[in-house]
């Protein structure tokens, strides 16, 4: 139940940014999600799409580098201590979380987290055990 994130390096410039998301809107893809970290010279934009293949075919043709990451998405409730509450159950079996972001399904009432882990699988069935849902890809392209 993976979900594919882009990554794609931008360079620390007026208008990097712009240049990335504007090749993917020019190919019809709408970002759900995004997160920018930053380097010295090199940021990492992470992005969920709608439509992974042609956002990638996109980044190509506009010169961008960038990768295919599968990652998990993680439904919490619309209240204090749900994020916790994932945290929680991923750091009591052990498994560390390389880095999240999150964003809001206003649909459908809660918050969606997407988790990078070192162990997916590992993660995937503590958080079925207690009660967490997973959110598939198919169900993100339709926010």
């Amino acid at each position: 139940m993976a979900v594919k994130q882009i990554s794609v390096f931008v360079e620390n410039k007026s208008g990097g940014l712009a240049d990335i998301t504007k090749a993917i809107s020019d190919a019809n893809v709408n970002i759900r999600a995004l997160s920018l970290s930053e380097a010295t010279d090199f940021g990492v934009l992470r992005l969920i799409v709608d439509d992974v293949f042609a956002a990638g075919n996109a980044l190509k043709e506009s010169g961008h580098i960038y990768n295919i990451t599968d990652v998990l998405a993680v439904a919490g409730e619309d209240k204090p201590g749900s994020i916790t509450k994932i945290y929680s159950v991923l750091a009591e079996a052990g498994i560390s979380l390389e880095y999240a972001y999150a964003f809001f399904a206003k649909s459908q009432e809660r918050a969606i987290m997407i988790i990078k882990v070192a162990d997916r699988l590992a993660a995937k069935a503590v958080l079925k055990a207690a009660g967490i849902p997973l959110v598939k890809e198919e169900e993100i392209v339709k926010l």
